[in-house]
């Protein structure tokens, strides 16, 4: 399952422009499901059809990245985010845009305190001499993602995009074991999470399932001095049951748990008092749907390396598996 991770996981997809990824994902699970579609908002939906309720299981394609918003006549590039991004955490950072151009992102070096540094304040050097040089391979509107590799150490991977690529790949994998059900299975493959669920809003209101789960990252309570929290890597999926966009249904809950207790599979239970996943837009579309979530525990989210654990990642499709059962 790891080569599907890393390929997912080094695919070019900022929000908005996820359209590499759904290539990718068609690649793999084209032939193990019925139908397959994208919508105007380039979801990509891929159905294994059934007689049985409707159960949508979204993960999102997009990561964070940046937008160049001006080039200067020296050629730096200035930028704002895209997505959740700290811009203490990115100084000193690669990023690359969709045509390979490679860039660092840096700061322009009169601040006196780093913790109070802006985007406006900040730049992506990409060792143009010019405007006119620079202008030959970036342009205003251009995206870049965060450069990383994708390696496996100690049962763990660390990665940049985990959020959400190891959604999507817990997705694939549960799409090629192809489990047996009479219930129709949904996998979605939303675009533009990162920036407000939007993806996955009209991707609900055009199936209008009887059911919900959005398969995500959550953060853990397991590094020094962090936030307390009641989760932590290598200890199993999340059954989520409330984070800053939702609050699971309790039905969908309660299957979760039944499922995860009656097939052995470890799990924890995820509160969340900051953040959102695609329930929070599924939830409130086509006058309520009954919603909730499956997490994979994750290490600094939302920076240029993620981490998870590989236990985890493979706890949480057989969970899926025996939930849609």
């Amino acid at each position: 399952m790891f080569d599907i991770i890393k390929k997912l996981a080094q695919t070019f997809g900022p929000s908005g422009n996820e359209k590499k990824v759904a290539e990718v994902i068609t690649g793999l699970i084209k032939d193990k499901v019925d139908d397959v579609k994208t919508d105007a908002l380039g979801n990509l939906i891929c159905v294994k059809k059934g007689a049985g309720k409707k159960i949508m299981l979204a993960a999102h394609m997009d990561e964070i990245g940046l937008i160049v918003s001006h080039i200067d006549e020296k050629g730096f590039l200035r930028f704002s985010n895209v997505g959740g991004v700290h811009p203490w955490g990115i100084v000193g950072k690669r990023v690359v845009f969709e045509n390979g151009t490679t860039g660092i992102v840096w700061y322009e070096e009169d601040k006196d305190d780093i913790k109070n540094l802006k985007f406006d304040k900040m730049y992506i050097d990409i060792m143009a001499k010019s405007a006119q040089e620079a202008e030959k391979v970036v342009k205003v509107g251009d995206m870049a993602v965060f450069a990383g590799d994708t390696i496996l150490q100690n049962g763990r991977v660390i990665s940049k995009a985990l959020d959400d690529r190891i959604g999507c790949a817990v997705l694939v994998q549960m799409a090629l074991n192809a489990p047996e059900t009479d219930n129709e299975i949904y996998y979605v493959f939303t675009t533009q999470e990162e920036v407000g669920l939007r993806g996955a809003r009209t991707a609900a209101y055009g199936i209008v399932p009887d059911m919900a789960l959005a398969v995500d990252v959550c953060m853990t309570g397991d590094i020094p001095n962090c936030k307390p929290m009641a989760v932590r890597m290598g200890d199993g999926p999340t059954v989520k049951i409330k984070d800053g966009s939702v609050i699971s249904h309790p039905h969908v809950k309660d299957r979760l748990m039944d499922a995860a207790e009656k097939n052995g599979i470890p799990y924890q239970l995820e509160v969340m008092q900051h953040g959102g996943t695609d329930a929070g837009s599924i939830h409130v579309t086509a006058g309520g749907i009954p919603s909730g979530g499956v997490s994979i525990p994750s290490r600094y989210v939302h920076n240029v390396a993620e981490a998870v654990d590989m236990n985890d990642v493979e706890n949480a499709v057989k969970l899926l598996e025996a939930f849609v059962k």
